[in-house]
């Protein structure tokens, strides 16, 4: 009875320790990890004083431009809108190397949420170079929709090109920065993607060319008004906020701190629970004991 009851401790003890470091050790974490941020355009090299990043939080993103499906068809952003948060990445088709990694990283992300493209979420990849065409972006979306594999993501992610004016009126609300260089027929551009909300207002950017399924799961569930996921998400949203500066979601210490007292104050009630249940039970049992053994010893002598 003993052994058991001092097992039943250990075991309490070492999932209120276990409970109190994973909450904590976000917290404790969160001044390591730093996203990049674009630097102001005074600090910028010569001949990208054009190229950047400027957040422009809560700016919707107009919904009446017209740009063309990967099919042809002649589309309103706003057909897309009103229904899921969406993900919206601004690349050229034929760029040589960065758009091709924000892709790529972007995929790799997705690939790890267990929400689907199409089903909680749906995703805008737009060319900024007027002069690409549908089949440019139909070859694009085959290639990344062959290396997402999961099925209906065809009706959820869409490749888009249009002409220099819905361009010019899609990336100057997105505060997406970019230049033609004529000399090396380039576009000098920054790497963001941004999660906007089903109404078409940014919510979020994240920088780079990886980004963390963690963040932009949250990130979804936020834009979403918490119409997906899960209640475990809502718990973590409680504790994470998301920092414009670096474009990740951070520990909210006061917020981990109160729900790592909380466990421990529930699995502290718990255990005394237990305790005073078995309290009795192991008294009445020890005094059994005893009087059983008295009376052998008193039949024996």
């Amino acid at each position: 009875m003993r052994s058991a009851l001092r097992s039943k401790i250990s075991k309490l003890i070492a999932l209120a320790a276990l409970a109190v470091f994973v909450l904590a050790l976000p917290a404790w974490g969160q001044g390591i990890i730093q996203g990049p941020v674009t630097p102001p355009a005074n600090v910028r090299p010569p001949g990208l004083k054009n190229v950047g990043i400027e957040q422009h939080l809560n700016e919707q993103i107009p919904p009446d431009l017209t740009f063309q499906a990967e099919t042809g068809k002649e589309v309103r952003l706003g057909d897309y809108f009103g229904k899921k948060p969406m993900i919206l990445n601004l690349v050229y088709y034929q760029c040589p190397m960065l758009c091709g990694e924000v892709l790529t990283g972007l995929e790799s992300a997705l690939r790890v949420l267990k929400f689907d493209v199409g089903k909680e979420f749906d995703v805008l990849t737009v060319s900024f170079d007027p002069k690409e065409t549908p089949q440019m972006a139909a070859a694009k979306k085959a290639e990344y929709l062959k290396r997402y594999g999961r099925p209906g993501a065809a009706t959820g992610w869409h490749f888009l090109t249009g002409p220099a004016a819905s361009i010019d009126a899609l990336t100057k609300p997105a505060g997406f920065q970019y230049q033609y260089d004529p000399k090396s027929g380039q576009f000098a551009h920054a790497t963001a993607i941004m999660v906007l909300t089903p109404e078409g207002k940014i919510a979020q950017y994240y920088y780079g060319v990886e980004f963390a399924p963690k963040d932009l799961r949250l990130g979804l569930i936020q834009a979403s008004e918490n119409k997906i996921g899960t209640i475990v998400d809502q718990v973590l949203l409680y504790c994470y906020h998301y920092d414009p500066d670096t474009g990740k979601y951070g520990a909210i210490i006061s917020r981990v701190l109160q729900l790592a007292a909380g466990a421990t104050v529930l699995i502290i009630g718990a255990f005394l629970v237990v305790m005073f249940r078995m309290g009795p039970a192991t008294t009445v049992a020890g005094r059994k004991r005893l009087f059983a053994n008295s009376q052998r010893r008193t039949t024996n002598d």
